[in-house]
């Protein structure tokens, strides 16, 4: 039973590998014609050539879907930073909405509060009049009484000779009478005053904090406003992400596409680049002697060769000392990580300037110029992204993850505003 699995798997093994073998010579065999047609070294340098350029053809167009890819993968994560930004925002949003609740509820307590102290108040002022009242009748009646029974008993008092004395004594009784009355009588005047003050000044602070409430009100609904600016916000950046997902996923296939195509094309060249080896050996030799060494660019003499303040040229110069520093969304970090605007933001924080912290915000900071007039340390406002301006139509800025800090062409997208934040 093993022997023959084992035969099984050795008939299938053969048959693979015919069919690999005829499969290289269907590729191969077009190659050999024309190596057999190529009888000098000539033909077959201008095979190469034809080759060769029909895998530059092909490397351009991966290295156009990669430029291209790499643009979308930078918008992308302009996008996510921008979500996240914008959902930062938002958490604000939500803690200002709930101590602005806070707020709103200690002030209706206090308004409770208040309001039973009005009404303690009015109950203690009516109780006052009501005992202002009562003393005043009650006055008014003893008065009456003595007038009345005065005047008898003092006619009474001499007809039956009772004597001076003890007239006087009740005339004294009388006038002390009388004033306890009217100071009691004052006494009530002034806590029924004392008392509608006090109601009058509990009124006042009530309806002031009646106002405060209905102010508060209205600038929780400014905030309910805002919060649900921003989710709206967020949903249209949502829906732009999944488009440039849908792109950058097609954009990968063409990409693997594109480099297989280059792949066979390069398997061509290698195989005449080993009949050549000796001509190569000697182009290069010529090739090194023709041409020219090349080195990366200074940009320090690009920002200093451009015209602008000095302090913008050092802005632009510092952020340059950054490239190759990694990318991470919602970064911060010049260093271990940083998005687009963060970039921006921390450069001039560094220089004491406070600027916005989304790429659109930032599109309203400082002063509009044309990018004709761009100077080093202005900001270059793409559609969700900036950028450091340097000079020489250079922008060093924090690209994508797979790129991190580097410099570009200005104009490598379209430029929508420039923005000067030193006046």
């Amino acid at each position: 039973m093993q022997k023959n699995r084992l035969q099984k798997g050795i008939w299938f093994g053969k048959v693979i590998c015919g069919l690999c073998m005829a499969f290289a010579v269907m590729i191969l065999c077009p190659f050999a014609a024309e190596r057999a047609s190529a009888s000098t070294i000539a033909e077959l340098q201008e095979q190469i050539k034809a080759h060769q350029k029909e895998l530059d053809a092909a490397n351009k167009k991966t290295s156009d879907l990669q430029d291209k890819q790499s643009l979308i993968e930078e918008m992308i994560d302009d996008l996510n930073a921008e979500i996240i930004n914008t959902m930062a925002m938002i958490g604000v949003k939500e803690d200002e909405i709930a101590d602005m609740e806070t707020e709103i509820s200690n002030k209706e307590l206090e308004i409770i509060s208040k309001q039973a102290d009005i009404d303690e108040m009015e109950e203690a002022y009516y109780e006052a009049k009501a005992q202002e009242e009562k003393q005043r009748e009650d006055m008014q009646i003893r008065a009456r009484r003595i007038y009345e029974t005065g005047n008898t008993s003092f006619l009474h008092m001499l007809l039956e000779g009772t004597g001076l004395g003890k007239l006087l004594n009740r005339m004294d009784y009388v006038e002390h009478l009388y004033t306890y009355d009217k100071d009691k009588l004052l006494d009530y005047e002034a806590a029924k005053k004392l008392t509608l003050e006090i109601w009058n000044q509990l009124e006042e602070e009530k309806k002031e904090l009646q106002a405060q409430k209905a102010e508060f009100e209205v600038a929780k609904g400014e905030l309910e406003t805002a919060k649900q600016e921003l989710s709206d916000q967020k949903a249209e950046l949502d829906k732009a992400l999944a488009v440039y997902q849908k792109e950058n996923a097609d954009y990968e296939t063409q990409i693997k596409k594109a480099k297989q195509e280059a792949s066979v094309t390069k398997t061509l060249i290698q195989q005449e680049q080993r009949e050549l080896k000796k001509m190569q050996d000697a182009e290069k030799k010529k090739l090194a002697a023709q041409n020219v060494t090349i080195v990366d660019n200074d940009y320090t003499a690009i920002v200093d060769a451009a015209s602008g303040s000095d302090l913008g040229k050092k802005i632009a110069k510092y952020g340059l000392q950054f490239v190759g520093n990694p990318y991470k969304l919602g970064g911060n970090s010049l260093t271990s990580g940083i998005d687009c605007s963060g970039f921006t933001q921390q450069i001039y924080k560094t220089f004491g300037y406070s600027i916005s912290r989304t790429s659109g915000d930032q599109r309203k900071d400082g002063v509009g110029v044309d990018y004709a007039n761009a100077q080093p340390g202005d900001i270059i406002c793409y559609s969700g992204h900036v950028a450091l301006y340097i000079g020489g139509g250079k922008i060093v800025h924090a690209s994508n993850k797979k790129d991190g800090i580097k410099v570009s062409n200005a104009t490598y997208r379209t430029i929508l505003a420039v923005r000067r934040i030193i006046q």
